[in-house]
This record gives C-alpha cells, structure tokens and sequence, in this order.
C-alpha cells in the first residue's frame, strides 16, 4: 500500500436521491482508476458498494460504503451513501468526515426530494459541493432543466463547468468550459477523446467560460485583482481560485456524467485531485468544549469514530477519520467519553466487504480497525496527556415509532441483546425500554428503515418479531383548585394507624403567586422525570401536623402521581398546600401520613376538573408545489393544525402541529399522496389537552384496567 502525503488524500461523499446512479458513478471510478476490471451493475447486485445481501436484496443502497481509489497518484475515499431519507443517519455519518460532497442529480427529474433534504445537511457541515448531472443518455435528459432547478433551490452559486452536446439517447459528448475542450466519447464509453469545441458551440462556451472565470474571481480578492489586470484567469488561477470558493462555499461547479456508460467520471475524478480541498486544507474541526483542532500530520493521533458494523466472527468494526498526527498499528489512545486505553491491534484500508492491512494513516486519512473494546461511533480517541473531543454527529428525530415483540415465548433477552447491537450500529435508531407503557418501542427514520431492521433481525440474528402499535404516553393534570381532607384510621389491636391530611391542590404554572391565605413555611418544586413539576408547599400552623411526617404526604401524593386516575398516566403541572391536618401521638407515623397523602390527593384530582393531555410534535413537511393543496387538505383528518407554509426553492414547507397518535399511519398517508415525492421531520412540541370526545373514550378503554389492579 502506498503511503501518501496528506496533501494527497481526498474524502468524497457521493450524496443525491435514491436512484440517481452513485453507486454505478461508484463502480466507475474503481474501473477507471484500474482497481477492478468489470464494473458491476446495481441490477445484477455484483457492485463492490453494494455488497451487503440486503442491499442486493433491494436493489439500493442501505448503508454508508467505503472505498478507495488511486487516481494520478492522489488516494480517493469516496463514502457511497444511501439516497433513501429513512437512511440519512448513514449520510450525516458520511458528511461529517468527507472534505467534499458529490451531489448527482437526476437529468431526467431534476432536483428531487431527496437532495433538497440532503442538501440541508451539507449546508449546516459547509461542506464543498460538487454537483454532476447523471443520466445524460437517458431519453427524458433535460441538462438545461436541471442546472436551473439547481439555481433555483441552491442558488446562484451553482456554476457550470461542463455541459452536454446532444443529451439524450445520442449523447456522446461533454464540453468543459473550465479545460476549452471537448470530450468525445466512444459508444461504449470509456477514455475520450479531446477535441476543439465546435464552432457552432464556441460562443456559447466563451460565454460560459468567462462566467466561469468572473464567478471564480468575485471570490477572490487577488484573482479579482489579476482578472482586472489581464482581462482572464489562466488554468492554473482558476483552480486555485474555485479551490477557495467550494471551501468557503461559496461556489459549487456542475460536471456532467454517464454513470451508465462510463462517460465523464476520470474527469471528474481529474477534477478531485487538482482542485477539491484535502483535509488539511479544510477549517479548523470544532471541540465540544469551543476550541478547534487544526487538521495537521504533526503532533499525536487524534481520530474519530463515525461508523461502527458488526461483523460475524470479527466483532464490532470501527470507522474513523484521523484528524491529527499520525496512526500506526499497535498505538494506544485514550477514549476521551469512556476514558478506556485503546489498542489499534489492526488498521484497514477498505474497499467495500474486501480489507487490506496497513501500517499507518496519516491525518486526514480515513480507515478501519476491529475490537475496540469500549469505542463506539462518536467517540474521539487520542494521546494519553491530552483532552480532546470532537462535536459528535448529531443524528435526526426520529419519525416512527413502533413497539416490537419476539413471536417465540423466551427469546426477550436475545431480541435485547440484538436490538443493542444494531443501536450500536445505527444511532438514528432509538430504542426504548418505557416502564411507563411497559413496551419495548423502536423509534426509527421510516417504513424502509423498519423493514430493514426486521429483515437484519431474521437473516443476522435468527429472530422472528412482530410489532404492535406503541402505547401513547398521556399525561394527567387539572384545571381548578379545589381543597380536599382525608383521615386515615386503622385499629386492629395493639398500636393502630391515623392521620389526617387538609391540602389544596391546583394547577401549575410558572410565576403562579403563594397560595392565598395561608402561611408558607416550607416550599418543595420538584422536576418530574416525565415532565412538568409537582410544587409542594408546607402550610402547617400550629404544628398540627409534625414536619417529620411531611415527606411521607409528599412521597404518597408522588406515587399517585405515577398512576393517575383517569388512564393510570403520569400526572404533571401540579401545586399542593398541606395547610392543616391531624395526629396521634401514638398511633401516627409515616405509613398513616403517605396513605392520606395519597388518598386526598386522589379525592382531590377527581374533583378538580382533570384532563388528559397528549404528546403534540411541530411537523414540517417538504413538498412538490403541484401537490401542497392534497396534502394540506388530508393533514386536518390527522387533527393537525396547519401553522404556515414557506418556499424553499421549488418546494413547498408545509409547517403543523400533530398529535402523536396520529403519526403513527402519516408516513403511509403522505407517501400515497404524494408518490413518495413529499417527506416530513418531526420534532416533540408539548403536552396539549385531547379533545373531550378522546378523553372519554381513553378513560372508557381504561376502566377494564382500573378495576383489574
């Protein structure tokens, strides 16, 4: 394996909709740069990319592929990712380490959903853009269509480097406005041939050139300069120049390609290696604590976890990026979360399922290791004596939530230790073990991301589940005050039980003034781990009531707390005031006092006009504009409330608030509306009162239950 100068590593991530043809532009390049000698094809499911069986099984990308290739003596990692949304946990992976994004569009459809929503993601890393226009060959091709759906949704930014000659069924030809050449293509595609532009092409590619050339130059107060100077930019200054704009992103240049037919990927890649940044050459990598660490091969390793796969015989894989130093088989590193020594035992370069070994990477670079005993993704690990940790990747909310069942009695615990492990492996899964709703609850990004969980279940780990819809987590409250006393008394021979309890309970809110009339002699605000708070307020005058039994009131009240009346919720938002009361002086003791907590607090609650309150999310939904007014019209029949709607580019923001009981069946209702073109992210909002006609029928499904415990 060739050792490389950091100058000379570019990470790519190969971004777009699904179906736009990265992993066949994949294939390309590793044919191109003579790293395989038959490129494979997405149908035959014989990619070097896509090479996990569930992905041949579908016929699309699931997971986040790693590869490499020598290009002209420059190493290329180029991260191929999934297009689907419900895998975007996979791409924000792969932006946090790639130096430059490779957008393909679709020449036939344009700017689809898919890459307005990964666009967002790139735009919040400023990672360097490129943009390639795929399926040039294809009979809908419409290049000019295309570039101004680009403009229109990433702005004027986006700038032509290379546009078709006859795109379509003919299309056999690129001209390069940056190089002034042509590039010919044999029908079978492959090396070109360079040519002069046409003449009937020459002014239309002067014109593109010195947009090129003056865009370059706006970016650059030197190249402004020299452009001034000489009325053009040579070569050289223009790579220079666009070097500094797609870092500063400030400018994005489109490239033209047939991933199909093998046609203007080696240009592409030529365009990689001279002009895309190297790590090093990138900004500074923020910490959690506010520093920055600077991209160098100088000082120890530094490196970061943003990928971890499970491999059967081998454990847990680990893929990193070095951000500092230099990596060499044996180092130990520190694990700045865990604070566990960590042994580099192996270092891979990799190429799909295939791992060759290696000595050492240098800063920038991106590889592999196995066995990391306490590492896991979005973890730093460095040098002993140091303290470092990079921002971890934040992955998306996500969007469906089911509850997930074995359907053979006594495998729970090897469906927990799966569901562990596939966590491990794909952080934008979320899994809940709610001793509220007593489910286990998956919370993943979609109906595709579900079925890829259950079918890794079946296949990996020989376990047959079924899911159930998830239990919604109501919460209790009241909506007036009310006072309420309850005295307990107990006699059975021997020493007895009594207590009494005077207390009045009202609704809480924040800044609410000391209740009316009473002397407050001890105040308790108390956070409830489900939300909202208990606020307890010692009123006791007198000392009819011993200051010793007052915690046993409180700890009766909260456990009444955790099994509300009405659905057996959690109850929230809640002030009490013991304000009287009485006592024995041998028979009360803190039993007596937490029953007549618990017992007035309930006679209070019923009495103080509860209400169940459920979970509500702030909805955004980006759609085409052509079918905004049908999915406006259905959001009312999931009892959402439609707050607004924005533009962005040539889409549609729709922006509600839903209750979680109806998101359940969104996803299916949107993707039928919409033809999967429309997709939607969710975000928690706040508790808000159901409906009176819900809450009767909640209260009515609860009674069987009630009377049962």
């Amino acid at each position: 394996m060739e050792n490389y100068d950091v100058n000379q590593v570019k990470n790519i991530a190969l971004l777009g909709h699904a179906g736009c043809g990265k992993t066949t532009l994949a294939e390309c390049m590793l044919f191109e740069a003579g790293l395989i000698n038959r490129r494979g094809t997405v149908e035959e499911g014989n990619t070097v990319s896509d090479y996990n069986a569930i992905e041949q099984e579908k016929g699309s990308s699931v997971f986040t592929t790693l590869l490499h290739t020598d290009w002209r003596g420059f190493k290329i990692n180029i991260l191929d990712t999934p297009g689907n949304d419900d895998f975007v946990g996979e791409v924000i992976a792969a932006l946090k380490v790639a130096d430059t994004g490779v957008m393909l569009l679709n020449a036939p459809f344009g700017v689809e959903v898919g890459t307005d929503i990964i666009w967002e993601y790139t735009d919040k890393f400023k990672t360097p853009m490129i943009f390639a226009v795929n399926q040039l060959d294809h009979e809908k091709a419409d290049f000019d269509k295309t570039v101004e759906q680009a403009k229109s949704s990433f702005g004027r930014k986006v700038t032509v480097v290379q546009y078709p000659l006859n795109a379509g069924l003919g299309f056999n030809a690129i001209i390069d406005v940056l190089k002034m050449t042509m590039y010919e293509f044999p029908p079978e595609g492959g090396k070109p041939k360079k040519s002069p532009i046409p003449a009937s092409e020459k002014e239309k590619a002067e014109r593109l050139h010195n947009e090129l050339i003056e865009a370059i130059a706006e970016n650059d107060e030197g190249l402004m300069e020299l452009y001034f100077e000489k009325g053009s930019l040579d070569e050289d200054e223009m790579r220079k120049g666009l070097k500094i704009a797609m870092i500063n992103h400030e400018m994005f240049p489109l490239f033209c390609v047939s991933a199909k037919k093998n046609m203007g990927s080696g240009r592409l890649m030529g365009f990689i290696d001279n002009v895309c940044p190297s790590a090093v050459e990138m900004p500074p990598q923020p910490l959690t604590d506010g520093r920055k660490l600077e991209i160098s091969p100088k000082g120890n390793p530094c490196v970061f976890i943003f990928k971890t796969i499970s491999e059967q015989h081998l454990g847990d894989m680990s893929f990193f990026k070095i951000y500092s130093g230099e990596l060499k088989v044996g180092a130990e590193l520190l694990n700045e979360e865990t604070g566990a020594i960590e042994k580099f035992t192996q270092l891979f370069t990799v190429e799909g399922k295939k791992r060759e070994n290696v000595e050492k990477l240098t800063a920038g670079d991106i590889g592999a290791t196995i066995k990391l005993k306490s590492t896991h993704t979005n973890n730093t690990l460095h040098g002993k004596t140091e303290k470092l940790e990079i921002e971890p990747i934040h992955f998306p909310t996500p969007r469906l939530r089911v509850a997930i069942v074995p359907t053979k009695r006594g495998e729970e615990e090897k469906l927990a230790v799966a569901l562990h492990q596939l966590q491990e492996e794909d952080p934008s899964l979320r899994i809940e073990i709610s001793p509220e709703l007593k489910q286990t609850i998956l919370h993943c990004q979609g109906e595709m991301h579900l079925n890829m969980i259950t079918n890794k279940l079946l296949q990996v780990y020989k376990l047959s589940v079924e899911f159930v819809p998830p239990k919604i987590p109501y919460r209790e409250t009241i909506q007036k005050s009310v006072q309420v006393s309850y005295r307990h008394k107990k006699q059975s021979g021997g020493a007895g039980q009594f207590a009494e309890v005077h207390m009045q309970v009202e609704p809480w809110h924040d800044g609410m003034p000391d209740p009316k009339g009473m002397t407050v002699r001890g105040r308790d605000e108390i956070p409830l781990p489900w939300g909202g708070k208990l606020v307890f307020f010692n009123c006791i005058v007198g000392g009819v009531i011993d200051t010793r039994f007052l915690p046993s009131i409180m700890k009766g009240i909260m456990e009444k707390m955790e099994n509300g009346p009405l659905t057996g919720s959690y109850v929230r938002d809640v002030r009490v005031s013991v304000f009287d009361g009485k006592m024995h002086p041998v028979d009360s003791n803190d039993m007596a006092f937490k029953i007549a907590g618990t017992m007035a607090f309930k006679d209070a609650f019923s009495q103080a006009s509860p209400k169940i309150l459920e979970p509500v999310y702030e909805l955004e939904v980006l759609s085409p504009e052509e079918i905004v007014g049908d999915i406006m019209g259905d959001l009312p029949t999931h009892r959402a409330i439609i707050e607004g709607i924005d533009s962005e580019g040539h889409y549609q923001k729709i922006k509600a608030r839903i209750p979680l009981a109806e998101l359940q069946n969104y996803a299916t209702s949107l993707k039928a509306i919409s033809q999967g073109r429309a997709k939607y992210n969710i975000e928690f909002a706040d508790y808000l009162p159901v409906p009176m006609e819900i809450q009767d029928k909640l209260i009515k499904n609860h009674q069987p239950e009630a009377v049962e415990a």
